[in-house]
């Protein structure tokens, strides 16, 4: 049995935006029990020179979203990067989830060896479909979702790994 272009990105990417979501939801309650500004969670970040909650939030959406795009061959959706809230954040995780909803396996399958050309630190870096997925995508689509878990775990919210990881039904 193969694994297609759609299966590896599209499933993979709405599931863990949807274990986010639910981590996010978690961060809300516990900053409400606890007294705690949500802009506190919001803006903190684990080491003085990295990106925020919201930024990682922005970035891994922005990852997704224009891989899947790229690889249907479709505009890709473009969001102002302005959340400074749960409740903005929540709406931009809902968005990026319900534009790989609208994608279908055909518009994606194939694209292994579609030429993808990204602006990385000022200079063109060019791949093929599958690697830009897979070696690029893929690590830093799970490298901000994790750093947005670890942000908030840092900071007390009672999460783990089985948060993370979701549920298998």
């Amino acid at each position: 049995m193969t694994l297609s272009m759609y299966q590896a990105s599209v499933p993979c990417f709405i599931r863990m935006l949807g274990n986010l979501s639910k981590i996010l939801d978690k961060a809300v309650a516990h900053a409400a029990a606890k007294k705690i500004d949500p802009t506190v969670f919001v803006n903190a970040r684990l080491a003085p020179d990295m990106f925020p909650l919201s930024r990682q939030i922005q970035i891994a959406t922005d990852g997704v979203k224009g891989c899947a795009a790229r690889l249907a061959g479709v505009e890709i959706p473009v969001y102002a990067d302005t959340e400074s809230t749960f409740p903005e954040l929540q709406t931009r995780v809902t968005k990026t989830i319900d534009f790989l909803k609208s994608l279908r396996a055909t518009q994606i399958d194939g694209s292994e060896e579609r030429d993808v050309t990204l602006k990385l630190r000022g200079k063109e870096t060019r791949f093929k479909g599958q690697i830009y997925l897979l070696s690029f995508v893929i690590p830093n689509f799970y490298f901000h979702v994790t750093t947005a878990y670890a942000i908030l775990r840092h900071n007390g919210v009672e999460i783990g790994k089985s948060d993370y990881l979701g549920d298998f039904e």
